[in-house]
C-alpha cells in the first residue's frame, strides 16, 4: 500500500504500548503492518493540512524559545506568558485545572509519557496555537472541555489522545474537542478520540448564528474515533471537511444541522448506527468515497459544498487502518 504523503509524514511501524482497538491490528494487513505506527516530527512543525494552513497559516510558537514544564503551575505560567513559545510537557500532570493558552504558543508532549489527567486546555480569544503529542483524559465538566477552542483563529490540534470514560453519566464530562463562538481556520488531525459520550461540538448553540455564520471553518483529517455515543462531530452553522478517518463503534456520527455544510470523503465507518445524518434542523453534506458499513446509508440532504480552498491528498480506504494506528500521541522528535 502507498500512503498519501500528506496523511502521515515520516510514518514508521514500531512496537508500542499504546492501546488501540484490536480491529486495527487484524484483517487484511500484512505482518510488517501489524504493529503500532509512529510519525517523526519536529517541535517547530507548522500546520500542513486543512483550514489551519489558511489565513496566514498556523505556526504556533515556532519563533520562540523552548520551555519544558512538568507541573500545572509551570504549564499555566508558560502558556500565559507574552510572546511565542514552544512549551514541552514532560511526564504526567494530574492536578485538576484549566489552562488558558495565549497566542503564538505550541503545547507539545515531549514523548509518549506526556499526559494531562483532569487538565483541560482553553484556547480562547487568541490566534495561532498548536497542541500536539499529548494524552489528555478525564477532564471533569467543571474544568470545561478537554480542549476548548473559542473565538480563536488558526488552531492546529494534532496527534492528541483524548478521552474520558462511559462509566460515568453523560454530563460528568464535557466535550473532548469543541470549537465554538466563531472559532475559525482550525485543523483537527491525527487524533485518537475515544471512550466518551459527546465527543466534539462545532457551534455550541442553535441561537448563535449571528456570531458563527461565516466562521467555524474546520478540517477533521485522519482521526480515529472509537467508542463514541454522539457528536463525532456535531456541526452547526460551520463549513467543515471530514476526510481520511476511521469511525469504529460510534453510535451517532457526523450530525449536520442549523445550515452547516460538510464535505465528507474517504472515511470508513464500522459498527456505526448513523454515520452521517441531520436531526433537529437541516444541514447539508456532499459525501463521496466513504464506506458507511453494511446496510447503512447517509440520511442527509445533498449539499453543494463540493470543494475546499486548500490542497490535500486523500488516502485509499484500505490505508485507513494504518493511518489510524498512528493517531494519538505517537510522535517522536
Amino acid at each position: 500500500m502507498k500512503l498519501a504523503k500528506s496523511c502521515l509524514v515520516g510514518l514508521a511501524l514500531v512496537t508500542s504500548t499504546i492501546a488501540k482497538p484490536a480491529e486495527l491490528f487484524s484483517g487484511d494487513i500484512g505482518a510488517a503492518e501489524s504493529s503500532q505506527a509512529t510519525a517523526k516530527a519536529t517541535v517547530r512543525d507548522v500546520a500542513t493540512v486543512g483550514y489551519a494552513t489558511m489565513n496566514g497559516g498556523t505556526s504556533g510558537g515556532k519563533a520562540g524559545a523552548i520551555v519544558t514544564v512538568s507541573t500545572l503551575a509551570e504549564l499555566e505560567k508558560a502558556a500565559a506568558a507574552a510572546g511565542p513559545a514552544i512549551i514541552m510537557v514532560s511526564g504526567k500532570i494530574a492536578t485538576p485545572g484549566k489552562v488558558r493558552i495565549g497566542s503564538n504558543k505550541s503545547i507539545i508532549g515531549k514523548d509518549s509519557k506526556a499526559e494531562l489527567a483532569g487538565v483541560g486546555l482553553s484556547i480562547r480569544n487568541v490566534h495561532n496555537v498548536i497542541v500536539r503529542n499529548l494524552k489528555i483524559h478525564h477532564v471533569r465538566a467543571l474544568q470545561g472541555d478537554a480542549i476548548a477552542i473559542q473565538a480563536s483563529t488558526n488552531v492546529w490540534i494534532d496527534h492528541v489522545d483524548v478521552s474520558s470514560d462511559k462509566e460515568h453519566g453523560k454530563d460528568y464530562f464535557d466535550g473532548l474537542i469543541d470549537a465554538t463562538h466563531a472559532a475559525d481556520f482550525v485543523t483537527i488531525s491525527n487524533n485518537y478520540i475515544h471512550d466518551h459520550y459527546k465527543a466534539s461540538l462545532v457551534g455550541h448553540s442553535g441561537n448563535n448564528g449571528a456570531e458563527d455564520t461565516g466562521h467555524l471553518r474546520i478540517t477533521f483529517a485522519n482521526n480515529l474515533w472509537h467508542n463514541i455515543n454522539s457528536r463525532a462531530p456535531s456541526l452547526r452553522f460551520g463549513t467543515v471537511h471530514v476526510f481520511g478517518s476511521f469511525f469504529l463503534n460510534v453510535m451517532n456520527g457526523i450530525n449536520v444541522r442549523k445550515g452547516a455544510q460538510v464535505l465528507v470523503e474517504q472515511n470508513k465507518f464500522k459498527g456505526c448506527l448513523k454515520p452521517l445524518y441531520s436531526v433537529d434542523s437541516t444541514g447539508t453534506a456532499v459525501h463521496r468515497g466513504n464506506d458507511f458499513g453494511a446496510n447503512v446509508t447517509a440520511t442527509i440532504e445533498l449539499g453543494t459544498r463540493r470543494a475546499v480552498p486548500y490542497k490535500y491528498a486523500l488516502p485509499e480506504l484500505d490505508e485507513l487502518k494504518i493511518i489510524a494506528r498512528a493517531t494519538g500521541n505517537t510522535l517522536t522528535f
